[in-house]
């Protein structure tokens, strides 16, 4: 039957975080004690006050459909944030609200891009990416990065892949999986190359905004020479812990944002309207009512940096926001650990997922074949007993 199905479906992987959240969770139901530290899902509940509000909402009747691209009230509380936060001055015309920052994405995808566009995106990035470009039947230009490099790439880089196919740049910060930052003067230098080429746009992926370790998180809408150029991503999920509620959003050009909406009627229309509700509030409270939960992913991302030092093998970097870290693992390339000949990154997790009941990603999802993915969004009794089980099988 698989020959009936369209070569776009055919051509397209399952997200590998999703696939390795659900090998862990057979096991579990299986009866095995697996530690599951594959997906980007905070183990807080959403904030008090976004309880309360959606609770309210609920009992205020608002159970119908809302505008396609969102409320209006919420359009303008996410304008409001946007000056607050990154100095971005954006009006409700250029906001859609969506089901979750991945459709807001494939939404943009959609808007911009023909078969065979070029979309430059450096590696490692989020594995819906790549997948997101194939269904648009364009081009993926990867541009490798590496662990010296903080994984991030320069203005050379980024002019070298440029071509006269090129129509779209994409990139997150703070970084999944990597967990890097640009800093304000990489941004400003990336934006020197971006302005002189006026017909490409930047997909800007700020869902990790507010969880970072060092620094300031920078836009890089916020450099006026390309702010016309620029497609600012984020949504609720993250920094609210509200994964499950699916409230994303762009900050766009108009006419981005009238494509999008066309777009978003067509497939889903409008977002969860109690969830956007509860977003008005989360959306207008300040950041510094979710620092508790910053301050404990710093906390757990220091005390994975303690328990990884202990690890033969492995090679890693400080991550300055997002929960992950991505250490390189290539040094078991070829070599045999309990019986089994390590040759990737794939086989390196399915191997800690078999003998030390820890469900990773493998870095190939990402791009990068010689790392693997670990979220510390979880417990520190949960991240001492997964470090301690990954520990005692490979030294």
């Amino acid at each position: 039957m698989k020959n009936k199905l369209s070569l776009r479906l055919q051509n397209l992987s399952y997200s590998q975080t999703i696939a390795m959240s659900s090998k862990a969770r057979e096991l579990k139901n299986k009866g095995y004690d697996v530690i599951n530290l594959s997906l980007g899902e905070p183990d807080f509940n959403p904030p008090n006050f976004v309880l309360s509000a959606a609770k309210k909402a609920i009992d205020e009747g608002y159970h119908h459909y809302t505008p396609v691209s969102g409320y209006l009230e919420l359009k303008k509380v996410i304008c409001e944030k946007f000056y607050r936060d990154n100095y971005l001055q954006y009006t409700p015309s250029q906001i859609v609200v969506s089901n979750g920052a991945k459709q807001a994405i494939m939404n943009v995808l959609l808007s911009l891009l023909n078969k065979d566009d070029e979309v430059i995106i450096p590696a490692p990035y989020w594995v819906s990416y790549l997948q997101m470009v194939n269904i648009c039947e364009s081009c993926p230009v990867i541009i490798p990065t590496f662990m010296d490099k903080n994984f991030k790439i320069n203005p050379e880089q980024l002019e070298n892949a440029i071509t006269s196919k090129t129509k779209l740049f994409i990139f997150s910060t703070p970084c999944n999986p990597t967990g890097s930052i640009y800093s304000y003067k990489e941004l400003k230098d990336l934006s020197e190359i971006i302005k002189k080429y006026p017909k490409i746009m930047i997909l800007s992926d700020e869902i990790y905004e507010h969880i970072c370790y060092s620094g300031k998180h920078t836009s890089i809408a916020g450099f006026s020479d390309i702010y016309h150029q620029v497609i600012t991503v984020n949504g609720l999920s993250k920094a609210f812990s509200m994964t499950g509620w699916r409230i994303g959003y762009i900050g766009a050009p108009e006419w981005i944002a009238q494509s999008c909406e066309k777009i978003q009627g067509q497939m889903t229309s409008c977002a969860n309207s109690i969830a956007q509700i509860a977003a008005i509030t989360a959306l207008s409270t300040h950041p510094n009512k979710i620092e508790y939960m910053i301050k404990e992913f710093k906390k757990r991302r220091d005390l994975v940096l303690e328990m990884i030092k202990e690890i033969n093998g492995l090679q890693f970097y400080k991550p300055n926001g997002a929960f992950y870290i991505f250490p390189k693992i290539s040094d078991f390339f070829g070599k045999k650990l309990h019986g089994k000949t390590i040759h990737n990154s794939h086989e390196f997790s399915e191997f800690l997922l078999e003998k030390a009941k820890v469900a990773t990603v493998s870095g190939n999802a990402f791009g990068n074949n010689e790392c693997i993915r670990i979220s510390y969004a979880s417990s520190d009794n949960k991240i001492i007993e997964a470090f301690t089980r990954i520990k005692k099988v490979l030294n």
